[in-house]
């Protein structure tokens, strides 16, 4: 049997790989083809930023598949960190430029940040099992040093005990309705959401604080009638979905078709659309937003406790907002 030439190998060993990660661009599908229409459907799941919020310096095999093996709220090496992040998941596109604006400035932990981007009832669950967490096949542990969440929520962590103080808040966010793009069902504000024919994904308030303001912001409009109607009528009759994970998946549902209207953060919208997604918002006027304060603490006990002292001092710095910035986060008023 003739040896395959070395030449040949390499390209054979790259088209492979190439396959694998989902990236064979030069043999694209034939529009309109079952093949094409996996693509597609493919390119709806996360990882939405193509492995940027990973900051590991050597990642060797890169094996994401979506659909079938992606862990889309787990970001980095555990081989070692040198800073442990549990931040909520309302900013996870953010964390990318964060995680490299803070290497940048901290040469020592660059490639050496591990973070989380569950919601933040979840990230306290897996806090409380001592940092162990299992998705799908593999289970790990992995104990945070800081904690970002909402201010209201961290300040009462603080009082339990399970942070410290000082509680850093660095930017603020309104509340959007994220529609597809066209905005097919014609939402014009919170009280189309009461529609009995739409059917809306919201944020699930078993475990995402965002839930409760956004309830606020509907009893702003509708009062407790329009807030029952959508969290306990639509949802005991199936037209409203609620999220799995958090809600990243809104988009995701919208444009699967399950729903036609959600309500995020500002942020969230831009991001999407950013991405090139079929995806669009509709603004809240004030009088009826909620607005989210973000902050970070310190874990009690964290094990890397100079490296959180440094990440808090960073936070409010003008590098880490000119990373929210292009997302739409506001500046926190002094």
């Amino acid at each position: 049997m003739r040896p395959i030439p070395v030449s040949l190998a390499r390209t054979s060993l790259a088209l492979v790989a190439a396959m694998i990660c989902g990236r064979l661009a030069a043999l694209a599908a034939p529009p309109g083809s079952p093949a094409a229409r996996l693509e597609a459907a493919e390119a709806q799941y996360p990882p939405w930023q193509n492995g940027k919020n990973n900051d590991a310096a050597k990642q060797g095999l890169v094996f994401t598949v979506p659909l079938a093996d992606v862990m889309s709220d787990f970001h980095g090496s555990l081989d070692n960190p040198l800073l442990v992040l549990y931040a909520s998941g309302n900013y996870f596109f953010a964390m990318a430029g964060l995680v490299q604006a803070f290497g940048d400035a901290h040469p020592a932990y660059k490639g050496r940040v591990f973070y989380e981007t569950l919601p933040p009832g979840l990230l306290m669950k897996q806090l409380a099992e001592g940092g162990t967490v299992t998705s799908g096949n593999l289970t790990f542990t992995v104990r945070p040093d800081v904690i970002m969440a909402e201010r209201g929520a961290s300040d009462a962590w603080v009082k339990d005990g399970r942070l410290t103080t000082p509680v850093v808040s660095f930017a603020t966010n309104d509340l959007t309705i994220m529609v597809p793009k066209g905005n097919p069902a014609h939402i014009a504000g919170l009280a189309d959401l009461g529609r009995a024919e739409l059917a809306v994904v919201m944020p699930n308030p078993a475990f995402e604080g965002v839930a409760a303001q956004i309830r606020a912001s509907l009893v702003r409009v509708g009062g407790e009638a329009l807030a029952k109607a959508v969290y306990d009528t639509k949802v005991a009759d199936g037209s409203t979905v609620l999220t799995r994970i958090h809600h990243r998946q809104t988009p995701l549902f919208l444009m699967q078709g399950l729903a036609q209207a959600g309500v995020t953060w500002t942020s969230e919208a831009i991001f999407q659309e950013q991405q090139g997604h079929p995806i669009a918002h509709v603004a809240i006027p004030a009088a009826q937003n909620t607005r989210a304060v973000y902050s970070a603490a310190s874990v009690s006990g964290a094990p890397h406790d100079e490296a959180a002292k440094a990440w808090l001092t960073f936070i409010q710095s003008d590098a880490a907002f000119a990373a929210l910035s292009p997302f739409g986060f506001q500046h926190l008023a002094q």
